[in-house]
């Protein structure tokens, strides 16, 4: 029969409930994709780091489904009963492992540790004691971990140095002591080595024999012997060639003058051994270049003189390539040397580094590390214990922020969360650990949530966050601001906003945004003409007080004559201007009246015409912000951490005001007078009054007055007509 399972739903997705031993031991059966994530990082969240590197069994810093079920399966495993992994706890029973399988073995190192802590009849153990023998076996000779230190092979001079040979030619591991040993994998690699080269120092014996020492010093002078001869053969083909081959240009010789020199140096050996000329010999000796002079020396007296019969100061190219092919079979075996940082040791010295029987002295290596290896088991039932105790304290946590995200969605604190921002008068639970705010907004922007990407500093440390702010508005949030920020430990953080992904937070706020934004454009126009005008006027005033402060010095030149009618006559303003405005006025008048009666002559339809031109500015905002604040997820912002968010998870209003809260004073708070508010005296009561009494004369010009109350026109007509003189008559 299949596992009943239940499910809760929260943030637009259907989540799991992980209540009970069965739902851990069944979870293999659960769709993957009904899992809200399936993959995590390591590091950046909110859990314990040695928990998470036992459960990555491929150590590749990263949480994934299969290594996970794994986890589930293997605790299960070793318990008798599931449900432990629900009560977890610090404490492992001794009485819950299972009783087949690996149970039996871990149970009995379980009390041979607390035995060694003085607590043989413990019911349970822990990690502290669990920690301790860990450190009692790694210090020991043998420690399980198959890897050898020159300590391990105790009073054996021999295989200690053999083991340290070993570690120089071939590095080495550190073991779980932490010295560095050799394992199995560079000890063979070493004799490998050491066997290779012991059969080409053979094989060099029998095809070369004494032609050994002839073939070695041609190799070390061939490239640049080849090269001199090729440069005399250019120079017989064109004797002008001959001073453009021979050395550098006299420029780059007199740069060496100004250098230290040494014969061990490039720009020496770089030259040419000798001067070139055509068909000209190679002295070995006295002409030749000084920086290889020693290596022309050994060639005449190991190779020159040996194979060519005779004691010569001079080598032409005839005897040369004589030279080259009696050593040609010795050169090739001399290249066929393998490589490795062994390749310069003789057979002697090969001989004594691991002494004259390779076999044996491979052999005893390897079995001491085979040795070694046979502790792991002891070892290893002790890193069990450790493994499931941890699963037994975690397991359920890491499950229910990873297959369900119940600890989010239940304001428990997540793993993903980083601690809480405050800034602006608000705090931010939503944060998480960024490594890179740039690469992390490319993704993370599409949360369609608002961020702010804050740097934090706590002494010498940094660390980068992203906060989703939900609550609230965006009016003095920018980069810059600083805020201070608790980590989950509860150390606090200076924090500085950095960079701003800028989305709706709410209904409210895109209502108030267009007019907020008109209020700004209306303050940076009226900012804008008041510079200028500032502008003006001091540049007026400093001219004025030019003119001043120069009248002395500047007497009215004879002969100029006053200004005429016609200049003065272009100050003044003319009538046709003066008659275009009073018609432009009135037009504007005249059409703002007639706006205002059709606006009256709604009658109670006003305050629906109030609102359609309300929502007629701040309905595409609030559309927009509406639209956006359903497609806010958090989903987006764990991808762009490294998880592998499986559902959408939703971040509506309610979930959001949540998330972000806003100050309020506490219950029962007295608030006291600012004595530093403003003061707006008797001005807004007088321009309110005389609002008032324009639009009531407004009103009452237009009639609207008589529509609403005919009782006023009415009354108002019998005075009228008292007034009248009593022999006149109405008008017809």
């Amino acid at each position: 029969m299949a596992h009943a399972w239940q499910f809760f739903r929260a943030g637009g997705v259907d989540q799991v409930v992980i209540a009970t031993g069965a739902d851990i031991a069944h979870l293999h059966e659960l769709d993957q994709k009904l899992w809200v994530a399936l993959a995590c990082p390591t590091r950046g969240i909110d859990f314990d780091t040695r928990t998470l590197d036992l459960i990555d069994s491929d150590h590749d810093g990263r949480i994934r489904a299969p290594e996970l079920l794994a986890a589930c399966r293997w605790a299960c495993e070793r318990l008798k009963d599931p449900e432990q992994l629900i009560r977890g706890g610090d404490r492992l029973a001794l009485d819950a492992l299972a009783e087949s399988g690996e149970g039996p073995a871990m149970l009995a190192e379980a009390r041979r540790t607390l035995e060694r802590h003085g607590h043989p009849e413990a019911p349970d153990i822990g990690l502290d004691e669990i920690a301790e023998r860990q450190k009692h076996l790694a210090a020991e000779r043998l420690n399980g971990d198959g890897i050898v230190t020159p300590d391990t092979a105790g009073d054996d001079a021999a295989l200690k140095a053999v083991i340290e040979q070993v570690l120089q030619a071939q590095g080495g591991v550190a073991d779980a002591s932490g010295a560095m040993g050799v394992d199995e994998a560079r000890a063979t690699a070493f004799f490998d080595a050491v066997q290779a080269l012991l059969d080409w120092h053979a094989r060099g014996e029998a095809d070369c024999g004494p032609m050994r020492p002839a073939a070695q010093a041609v190799d070390a002078v061939h490239d640049k012997v080849e090269d001199y001869f090729a440069r005399c053969r250019l120079a017989s083909y064109d004797p002008a060639a001959a001073e453009a081959l021979n050395a550098p240009p006299v420029e780059e010789l007199r740069k060496l003058a100004a250098v230290r020199l040494s014969l061990a140096t490039d720009p020496l050996q770089a030259l040419p051994l000798a001067p070139v000329g055509a068909h000209k010999p190679l002295p070995l000796g006295e002409g030749a270049n000084p920086a290889w002079q020693a290596a022309l020396q050994r060639l005449r007296a190991e190779a020159v003189q040996p194979l060519l019969g005779s004691d010569l100061a001079e080598l032409d190219e005839a005897g040369w390539q004589r030279l080259k092919a009696r050593v040609a079979p010795c050169r090739q075996w001399l290249a066929a040397r393998p490589a490795g940082p062994l390749a310069g040791l003789s057979a002697h010295d090969l001989q004594a580094l691991v002494g004259h029987d390779l076999p044996a002295a491979r052999a005893r290596l390897l079995a001491l590390i085979a040795e070694d290896k046979d502790a792991a088991p002891l070892h290893g039932h002790v890193n069990d214990l450790e493994k499931l105790l941890r699963l037994q304290r975690d397991l359920l946590v890491l499950l229910r922020n990873f297959v369900s995200f119940a600890a989010f969605y239940r304001r428990e604190g997540a793993v993903f969360q980083a601690g809480r921002l405050f800034l602006d008068g608000r705090s931010c639970d939503l944060t998480v650990n960024v490594a890179d705010a740039g690469k992390h907004a490319v993704i993370a922007g599409l949360a369609k949530a608002y961020l702010a990407y804050c740097e934090c500093t706590r002494g010498t440390q940094k660390m980068t966050i992203a906060a989703a702010f939900t609550a609230g508005d965006v009016d003095f949030l920018f980069v810059g601001r600083n805020g201070l920020f608790y980590d989950r430990e509860g150390h606090d953080w200076d924090a500085r906003i950095v960079k701003v992904i800028e989305n709706p937070i709410s209904i409210r706020q895109a209502f108030l945004s267009p007019y907020k934004k008109f209020l700004r454009m209306i303050e940076e126009q009226v900012a804008k003409r008041a510079a200028a005008s500032d502008t003006a006027s001091q540049g007026k005033l400093g001219g004025l007080a030019g003119r001043i402060a120069t009248a002395d010095k500047s007497p009215p030149v004879a002969g100029v004559a006053a200004p005429t009618d016609a200049a003065a006559a272009k100050g003044r303003i003319d009538v046709g201007t003066v008659a275009a405005l009073g018609v432009a006025l009135g037009s504007i008048s005249a059409v703002l009246v007639g706006v205002f009666t059709k606006f009256v002559d709604l009658g109670w339809w006003i305050p629906v015409a109030l609102a359609g031109i309300v929502l007629s500015i701040s309905g595409p905002s609030m559309l927009i912000a509406w639209l956006k604040l359903r497609q806010r997820s958090l989903g987006p912002i764990l991808d762009a951490s490294g998880w592998a968010i499986n559902g959408r998870m939703q971040l509506n209003v309610r979930l959001g005001a949540s998330l972000s809260q806003t100050a309020h004073l506490p219950p029962g708070t007295v608030r006291r007078p600012d004595p530093f508010a403003e003061r707006h005296g008797w001005g807004w009561v007088m321009g309110t009054a005389a609002l008032v009494v324009a639009l009531g004369v407004g009103a009452w010009r237009l009639g609207v007055v008589e529509r609403w109350w005919p009782a006023a026109g009415t009354a108002a007509g019998p005075a009228a007509g008292a007034s009248a003189p009593a022999g006149s008559a109405p008008a017809r």
